[in-house]
């Protein structure tokens, strides 16, 4: 029976964060009227797959020792340069290129000031946040850019395949290459060493600056991607849609069950993470609690999932 109970809690300790996701949405099932329905989880899945897009990026930073506070406003400035491109005439196709190749652009650069300049990550992305923040107010003068092209409205958000919803689709897509690169290919046991132990991982042989350079490079690339879902679901650029994104994304990683600092993570965790910040928001409104009311709940819920992850 010792034996049995303590199997248990090993199980509880070492898997805290889905105990705790699944104790709100029982507990949401239960007093919320119809929560506990597919079309509340397709909901769900929805809303939070720009959180979990970009969450999949950032767990590569932090689990590599860093952070990547610039990841709301790269995806406000992919959402304007795409709206920009398209409607300068290029096809949808080579638009959505060139915005995932400017978030993969931006991610190196972060990457090469922290690993070149040895300036901490947050400062570096803190500089970027108002950069990018700035920079997608200015291009178009703090006005909006409409989307016509329905067709990449429909790939990115509006769509459907086999009745999923295409944002879903896309969090399936990043998910799967996420979980390759972190959990099966060689890059992510080096950056899992990177953020265990630089100085060891160095003496190993792995280029530590290269590493999280692409680490880096994989938040921006997840960051432009959400950034041109964020437009698409508005059928516009607009400068302000991914404001504070940055916060969500990282509470989702760290509840997902990576550390802070680095060398542990996982790409599954961080999407729960993402899903039960999602279960939140969208459990309390069905509840009919007031926005402001809303922000305070799901903060202390994050807190308290956090605080006892940790521990």
């Amino acid at each position: 029976m010792n034996t049995q109970s303590s199997l248990v809690l090993r199980l509880l300790r070492d898997h805290v964060t889905y105990v705790i996701f699944l104790a709100v949405t029982i507990f949401f099932a239960v007093v919320a009227p119809n929560f506990a329905s597919f079309a509340t989880a397709g909901a769900i899945l929805r809303i939070t797959a720009i959180v979990s897009v970009i969450a999949i990026g950032m767990t590569f930073v932090i689990i590599s020792g860093e952070i990547d506070l610039s990841v709301g406003s790269v995806a406000s400035f992919a959402g304007m340069i795409l709206a920009l491109l398209l409607d300068a005439g290029l096809p949808s196709w080579l638009g959505a290129i060139l915005t995932l190749a400017m978030g993969a652009a931006i991610g190196a650069v972060n990457g090469l000031l922290v690993t070149r300049l040895k300036i901490p990550s947050f400062l570096v992305t803190l500089g970027m946040l108002s950069v990018f923040s700035g920079a997608a107010l200015t291009v178009t003068n703090t006005m909006p850019v409409p989307i016509v092209e329905n067709g990449i409205n429909n790939v990115l958000w509006n769509g459907s395949l086999l009745t999923i919803a295409a944002p879903v689709w896309w969090t399936l897509l990043v998910v799967l290459l996420g979980y390759y690169l972190l959990h099966v290919s060689l890059f992510g046991r080096r950056v899992l060493a990177v953020g265990g132990n630089a100085v060891a991982a160095s003496f190993s042989g792995i280029n530590v600056n290269r590493t999280k350079i692409w680490a880096f490079v994989l938040s921006g690339s997840a960051a432009s991607l959400a950034g041109m879902m964020l437009a698409a679901r508005s059928t516009a650029g607009n400068p302000s849609l991914g404001a504070g994104l940055e916060l969500d994304v990282i509470a989702a990683v760290i509840i997902g069950g990576t550390s802070l600092f680095g060398g542990y993570g996982t790409i599954l965790g961080s999407v729960i993470g993402a899903i039960f910040i999602g279960i939140i928001g969208f459990g309390l409104l069905v509840m009919g609690f007031s926005t402001s009311v809303q922000e305070i709940i799901k903060g202390a819920i994050i807190i308290l999932a956090v605080s006892v992850n940790r521990r």
